[in-house]
């Protein structure tokens, strides 16, 4: 009897691993497409990830809902040229994930280039059996402080 309920517990905990991952990758795999739909100013696709209850908040201060976030990408008026993610983590408990990574762009910003490294806070909420964008925050990495002068010598 204790094997079979050790068995069972065993399984029951692989499900739940294989289960965990299963969830981890659908996330990814939408933090993809998102990244993908905003360099290309897909409309559909975008409406489709974020919620209705979007809440995009930019590094500079302003925030969005969902109807500014996509009209804001599809107008040009905040155009995406490369999107690089780096130091991506994906933390999930029940339907909601959070995802934190480094973001480097090249961007056309009001029709003038720039490049941007921002920090970056995304909250993804399973809506119907599908994750969704449910809020969003940027922030500015402050530049590296400058070494200290070495003491003077006589």
């Amino acid at each position: 009897m204790k094997k079979l309920i050790c068995g069972l517990l065993c399984l029951g905990f692989l499900y739940s691993s294989h289960a965990f991952c299963d969830e981890t990758k659908a996330v990814s795999e939408a933090v993809s497409k998102l990244t993908k739909a905003m360099i290309d100013a897909d409309e559909k696709t975008l409406t489709e990830l974020a919620a209705p209850q979007l809440s995009y908040g930019h590094s500079g201060g302003s925030i969005e809902d969902k109807a500014a976030f996509i009209e804001k990408i599809v107008s040009g008026r905040s155009d995406f040229v490369t999107i690089d993610l780096q130091k991506q983590t994906i933390s999930i408990a029940g339907d909601t994930a959070i995802v934190r990574h480094d973001l480097n762009a090249d961007i056309l910003d009001g029709g003038k280039a720039a490049s941007i490294h921002l920090g970056v806070l995304l909250i993804w909420q399973k809506q119907s059996g599908k994750w969704k964008l449910l809020a969003r925050q940027a922030i500015k990495y402050l530049p590296a402080p400058a070494a200290p002068a070495a003491p003077a010598t006589k």
